[in-house]
């Protein structure tokens, strides 16, 4: 009877430990986006954040200074380019549209065709591509991706008050992870049933993972955004800021790139008679911009763990089709975690235990006696 009775006051217990949970997280759901900017922000500064801190040897002053730091540094530039992201953006639609109107959408198309019908011919033996409309296709994903920049500003523009309110959130919840985020990782290490040495290996796993796979990742897009963005102004493409931010976003994601912009580009120019210009375009995006990953990534990585590009690419495509923009950042921060847990289970509980580096044993007797 009292063997039952414990089992009912456990079950009782996970019952209601269960709900207050769910409760919790609905609590927290509506603050997402903001409590995730200010993780990724604590994560990147925290280095500069503990060589502040000897310095000053207050955290509540080193961590006001970070908060400083980042909105002269990075949030007051990147809400100045967003305005001008937008408007390039509407420009760049509303250039699309006017070609599509004059004919030289047709003019430009007719001149693709032999080349494109020389693609699909290639490939016919192996795959049937001839439904694919290119042109169809390329304008689609003009205007998508115009209307998407364009409505994420309009939706703030909209909403100015509960971003104002969300801005004000990451920010105090930023000072809070900054001062005692060590002291929140230890609570969350003291909670896992592992041995703590598993436990510090696991969170700098963790850490490493994040650090090689997403902020490297995502400073190495900017770098190929601004220098593409650059290179199109240079050259007089019209819209290049917006051109220049495509580039970044699908540098991004695993599997695709810059390429996807500079080569029709230049091959567009070309067309159009300013060969030179193309072969610029062209030149430049694959010696430079097609490069700066290959040439930054190994420095920065270097210690980390590099997640692997599957994973990557479908945790940033599901993020964002999950959560929109804010997916890009949280998917991979899933799965990280999702990777990490993974690895607890293959060295504590998985087939591969041996081959995982276990803790070392007592010497047995018989060896001890040898």
């Amino acid at each position: 009877m009292t063997m039952k009775r414990h089992y009912l006051s456990i079950s009782l217990f996970l019952t209601v430990a269960a709900a207050v949970i769910f409760l919790f997280y609905k609590l927290l759901a509506p603050f997402f986006a903001p409590l995730m900017w200010a993780t990724v922000f604590a994560i990147l500064f925290h280095p500069l954040y503990k060589r502040l801190l000897k310095r000053v040897k207050r955290p509540g002053l080193a961590s006001i200074l970070i908060l400083f730091l980042i909105i002269i540094v990075i949030i007051g530039p990147v809400v100045l380019l967003s305005v001008m992201l937008v408007e390039q953006a509407a420009s760049a639609v509303q250039r699309v549209t006017e070609m599509r109107q004059s004919g030289q959408l047709d003019t430009i198309w007719s001149q693709v065709a032999p080349w494109w019908d020389s693609v699909v011919q290639r490939l016919s033996p192996y795959v049937d591509i001839q439904k694919l409309d290119l042109r169809a296709m390329t304008e689609d994903a003009v205007s998508w991706l115009g209307n998407f920049f364009v409505n994420q500003t309009s939706w703030i523009i909209a909403n100015v008050s509960k971003a104002i309110f969300y801005f004000l959130l990451m920010l105090f919840t930023l000072y809070y992870l900054l001062k005692d985020g060590e002291k929140l990782v230890e609570r969350i290490a003291a909670l896992m049933p592992l041995e703590r040495s598993r436990t510090n290996a696991m969170l700098k796993e963790l850490h490493g993972i994040i650090n090689s796979t997403m902020i490297s990742g995502i400073v190495i897009a900017l770098i190929q955004g601004a220098v593409g963005g650059m290179m199109f102004a240079l050259v007089g493409i019209p819209s290049a800021l917006f051109w220049g931010a495509i580039m970044a976003f699908l540098s991004v994601i695993p599997l695709l790139g810059a390429f996807i912009i500079y080569v029709p580009a230049g091959l567009i120019l070309i067309i159009n008679g300013d060969v030179v210009q193309g072969c610029i375009i062209i030149g430049v995006g694959t010696l430079i911009v097609s490069q700066i990953d290959n040439f930054l990534r190994p420095y920065m990585v270097a210690g980390g763990t590099n997640m692997h590009p599957l994973m990557l690419f479908l945790s940033m495509t599901g993020g964002i089709a999950l959560l929109g923009i804010e997916g890009l950042i949280a998917g991979p921060l899933v799965a990280a975690a999702f990777v990490t847990i993974l690895e607890v289970f293959e060295i504590e509980i998985g087939p591969w235990k041996s081959e995982a580096a276990p803790l070392e044993q007592p010497p047995s007797p018989d060896s001890a006696a040898q």
